[in-house]
């Protein structure tokens, strides 16, 4: 999995892109909580799940109806969240299925079960570029600085440049650059 820093970068680099008026600070801290959430999944280990378990790590929680569910949750709390409720909906969810797709992109665990409850198959994507990161104890070592180095670069600096370009595009008014 990358950390759980990257994990909230993308939705937070999204929210920063499209601006206040399209993302209002309560669904944009929803959504960095949304992209984050799927990874309590391995509070599972306590209780003696394994890891392979539908219920375990990179299990429902990171599955495209569990992102689905948070987005409808989101949608109830629209007006708390200060956005429409299909805003709501498309910006959680997104930030939610953010997650599941990050961890696919990774090079270590079993995979991840996108489609579960349809298939508790666990899937990776077919580029395994980004360093899994290692679980807290072993987070501060010279393999975490690894891992953070891998995310910067797979993760961090291409979310970061599309922000900049939702920016500028923004502040453009929508129009391309002219040439």
């Amino acid at each position: 999995m990358p950390t759980i820093i990257t994990h909230a970068i993308v939705p937070l680099a999204v929210g920063l892109g499209l601006g206040r008026k399209a993302i209002p600070p309560r669904l944009l801290l929803a959504g960095m909580a949304a992209a984050v959430l799927p990874d309590l999944d391995v509070v599972a280990f306590k209780f003696g799940i394994a890891y392979a378990d539908a219920l375990g790590h990179r299990g429902f929680s990171h599955s495209l109806a569990f992102a689905g569910f948070l987005g409808l949750l989101a949608a109830c709390l629209r007006q708390w969240l200060r956005a429409s409720g299909w805003i709501s909906f498309a910006f959680v969810a997104a930030a939610a299925v953010s997650h599941p797709l990050l961890d696919m992109l990774t090079n270590g665990g079993l995979g991840v079960a996108l489609w579960w409850p349809w298939s508790e198959q666990r899937h990776f994507a077919p580029w395994r570029m980004i360093q899994v990161s290692p679980f807290i104890h072993h987070f501060f070592s010279a393999r975490g600085a690894q891992v953070l180095l891998s995310e910067l670069r797979w993760i961090w600096l291409p979310v970061i440049a599309g922000s900049v370009v939702l920016v500028a595009m923004r502040r453009m008014g929508g129009r391309p650059p002219a040439h």
